[in-house]
């Protein structure tokens, strides 16, 4: 796993052997960020990475110049990966909340320029996330909520969903405040 651009472009992260998790292909990722950085500016943003596992789409918003960075995860090897990791690179910008992303919701305080979720692929309650970040009001107005999925979880249905980018099987569905709601 490499960052793939900004300060820490090209350096390599290795994960613990022994984890479960799926860490976003860097062929993804790289089409993720380059979508993101035409769309929205990723300098002095807040983010907050749900489901964080081994931390790449954290570090690359560090990379690119995130103002703040807070990364949940629950498992306990992967955020003393995380802490490792933070400590090595010497960034002082990405706070570790090791927290289950649900119980986290709850009483998570906003708002964030974009909130990015990977949750593991067959996890119950992933189709919930979008109405979970909204009641808890996370998103700031111009805000994105960014889903990463499987492709057959169709989350088309939401009242924010704006479209879903497929990279073979995974993908990404994008979400934006909308005015018009009551």
């Amino acid at each position: 796993m490499r960052i793939v651009a900004g300060r820490f472009k090209g350096k390599r992260i290795h994960p613990p052997k022994e984890i479960t998790a799926r860490p976003t292909t860097d062929f993804a990722k790289e089409a993720l960020f380059n979508i993101l950085q035409h769309s929205i500016a990723l300098e002095d943003i807040r983010v907050l990475d749900l489901f964080a596992g081994a931390g790449g789409i954290s570090l690359e918003f560090i990379s690119r110049g995130a103002a703040e960075v807070i990364s949940v995860e629950q498992d306990a090897v992967l955020h003393k990966h995380l802490q490792r990791t933070a400590r090595e690179l010497a960034i002082t910008n990405w706070h570790l909340v090791k927290a289950d992303v649900f119980h986290f919701l709850a009483s998570a305080r906003g708002p964030f320029d974009v909130v990015f979720a990977d949750p593991p692929f067959h996890m119950p309650g992933t189709g919930r996330l979008p109405a979970l970040v909204r009641e808890a009001g996370l998103l700031a107005p111009d805000g994105l909520l960014l889903v990463e999925h499987y492709k057959q979880l169709d989350l088309g249905t939401d009242p924010w969903f704006d479209v879903c980018r497929k990279y073979s099987n995974i993908h990404f569905s994008f979400f934006t405040p909308k005015t018009n709601m009551p």
